[in-house]
């Protein structure tokens, strides 16, 4: 038994390590500081420069599950249009999401961007005649009347405290500084009906962030009615869709939209799931983003 023993562990010794699949966790935040040149190109003054949103970027890497394992060219091409369009990608000021989707015919991971409310009324006042964007929800309790037609009426005085109860409506108004205006009015089955047909109808801002989302809705449908800025229709364009070219001309073509939702990719073996662990050390000491709740109070 002594010798079998010996034997066994003899053989043990000399077996080579076990090789497991699992991404190397620090590959995207590598590839993120080989684009800060292309990205500072595009970065508009006010967002801060290509440190900050190297730094957000980090930040979603390490809060979001999969987001880690999604291609260089998707999360590229996000980062880019965030960038172009003077928006932060990350969850935390509601501006911008960026969601991994597995995509079934290339079997990898891909990034979508998500656009939030905020960045939506951010754009939509570069535009020259922007006077006034207001985007609210209506609750059970609240004294609420609309009527389209020629002479539209929007009158909403708002409850208060425990007298507002469940939500009813959601509306977004706009004013243009020619004096014109327009409005749009959604129902919560409205809404639901356009949540439903969204890739991310079960996760993401729509899981945390509903009410934001569902202003949003009503905010990208007021659009519709809208003169809207160069940026705004390219926004709108690259909603809820995957760019994988990340070239500055990459933003003039919209995105594709990937079939299929996000799955649980079989792991293999002994696989764990991708993490970032190994911050650079030109990232220590940065804040890391909130979590969802806070993310959720913000929106609010």
């Amino acid at each position: 038994m002594s010798n079998l023993a010996e034997r066994v562990a003899a053989k043990n010794a000399n077996r080579p390590a076990v090789q497991t699949n699992r991404p190397q966790p620090a590959t995207l935040v590598q590839f993120v500081q080989q684009m800060r040149p292309e990205i500072e190109r595009a970065l508009p003054a006010h967002l801060g420069g290509a440190d900050r949103i190297a730094r957000i970027a980090l930040t979603e890497l390490r809060r979001v599950e999969h987001l880690a394992e999604c291609s260089r060219e998707s999360f590229a091409g996000a980062l880019m249009t965030c960038a172009q369009l003077g928006l932060e990608p990350g969850g935390v000021s509601g501006e911008a999401y960026l969601l991994p989707f597995f995509n079934r015919k290339q079997r990898t991971y891909e990034v979508q961007l998500v656009l939030g409310y905020q960045g939506m009324i951010k754009l939509y006042w570069q535009h020259p005649l922007a006077a006034g964007l207001d985007t609210h929800t209506v609750f059970e309790g609240d004294e609420f009347e609309y009527e389209y037609g020629l002479t539209p009426v929007l009158k909403h005085r708002p409850a208060r405290g425990s007298a507002k109860g469940q939500p009813t409506h959601y509306y977004a108004v706009a004013r243009l500084t020619n004096g014109g205006s327009a409005f749009v009015v959604l129902d919560v089955d409205d809404v639901e009906a356009i949540r439903k047909r969204s890739k991310a109808k079960d996760f993401g801002p729509w899981a945390t962030d509903y009410d934001a989302m569902a202003r949003k809705t009503a905010v990208r449908q007021l659009f519709k009615l809208l003169p809207k800025s160069a940026e705004l229709a390219r926004a709108v364009a690259h909603d809820e869709t995957v760019r994988r070219d990340p070239s500055p001309e990459g933003l003039d073509a919209p995105g594709d939209y990937i079939e299929g939702e996000i799955v649980e990719r079989p792991a293999a073996e002994g696989a764990e799931h991708a993490t970032v662990e190994d911050v650079p050390e030109q990232f220590a000491g940065w804040p890391e983003a909130a979590e969802p709740a806070v993310a959720e109070a913000a929106a609010q």
